[in-house]
Order: C-alpha cells, then sequence, then structure tokens
C-alpha cells in the first residue's frame, strides 16, 4: 500500500525517533509497514525513503535507486533496509550534494555530505549488517538517517543561496551537478 508522505510543517518530522524493538519489528504488521515503506518508496521515485516521512516515529529508513526518472545521474543502489542504524565517517572529506526531499516537495539545494560511510544496522528481519558506502550514494543514506534525527536538507545547507525549484535546478544546475556526480563516483565509486 502507497502511504501518505508527511510535508516539511509537520512535527513528526522534528522529533528525534525511537529504536524499532525486535519484537516489534518481526510482528507481521510492522513488516507489512516495512513492505509498505518500499512500495511508498518506490511509486514516489525517492531514492530513499524513512518511517516519519510517513507519519511512523521508528528508526528506520530504506535506500534503493534503479532507473529512477526522478534521479536519472544517481548510481544504482540496491534495495537496503535498514533498522536501528548507526553511520559512522570514514573521512574528513566532503562533497556538496545537491538534494531533493519527498517531504520538501519541488525543492533542492546544496548540503555537504561525506563520500565515504559505514553503516551499522539490523535488516528487516533482525539480522545485524555492515556496510561502507561511498560516493553520491554515501550522500543518500546521510540524508535518510538526517530524517531519524528530525533533521531536514535544509538544516544543513551551508549557503541558502543554492535552494531552488526543481524545474530552476534542471534548467540551471542539473548539468554542472551531473559533472560533479561524475567526478564524485570517479574518485569513491558510487
Amino acid at each position: 500500500m502507497v502511504l501518505e508522505i508527511t510535508h516539511i510543517g509537520n512535527p513528526i518530522l522534528r522529533d528525534i525517533c525511537v529504536e524499532v524493538p525486535e519484537d516489534r519489528l518481526l510482528d507481521e504488521d510492522f513488516q507489512t509497514f516495512i513492505d509498505d515503506l518500499i512500495e511508498t518508496k518506490r511509486h514516489t521515485n525517492g531514492a530513499g525513503i524513512a518511517a516519519p516521512q510517513v507519519g511512523e516515529p521508528f528508526r528506520i529508513f530504506v535506500v534503493e535507486v534503479k532507473d529512477n526518472p526522478r534521479y536519472p545521474y544517481k548510481p544504482e543502489a540496491p534495495l537496503t533496509v535498514c533498522v536501528n542504524p548507526r553511520l559512522k565517517f570514514l573521512t574528513d572529506e566532503r562533497f556538496d550534494n545537491f538534494e531533493g526531499c519527498l517531504s520538501i516537495p519541488d525543492l533542492r539545494g546544496r548540503v555537504p555530505r561525506c563520500p565515504h560511510i559505514c553503516i551499522d544496522a539490523l535488516d528487516r528481519d533482525g539480522k545485524p549488517f555492515t556496510m561502507e558506502v561511498k560516493g553520491i550514494t554515501a550522500g543518500t543514506f546521510q540524508h535518510e538517517m538526517d530524517h531519524l534525527d528530525g533533521i531536514l536538507f535544509p538544516d544543513r545547507m551551508k549557503d541558502m543561496h543554492s535552494l531552488s525549484t526543481w524545474a530552476e535546478f534542471k534548467e540551471r544546475h542539473e548539468e554542472a551537478f551531473r559533472t560533479q556526480v561524475e567526478s564524485v563516483v570517479a574518485k569513491w565509486g558510487s
């Protein structure tokens, strides 16, 4: 089932989410919620989506990029469900990521992101996993992690002058950003 997206101004987007208890994670209703979260991400062409974006205060997000018309320049990323994740930066380097958000329709802006991170989380079955994520995809994981702590991408922007509508981004910034994405991917991988 496709869930309704919460938009900026909804207080749940500013809350710090609660951890998912393991017994709750394995509950049939919560597994259905995970399926719905994935379906909602795919339906809205998001690169990722976090629970508070559909009105649920839990520390869970999903990331997946495959033939995404909303982000045609993003490298593919397999479906990854992260429950109760922890994130660690593996470099001091940063790149400017031009981000959008399902909860902030029609706006984009430059956000500094780390190009090499480590995620420790549980998968949807409660099994712990650790993964390193690099490049532009690392920015997507950081964006979703921020949602779990009540942080939206404009909060991370260093210069509000880059804030633009999608149409203005496409006309004035997308070509240069595609070149930047290629550079980040060449250096760090996806």
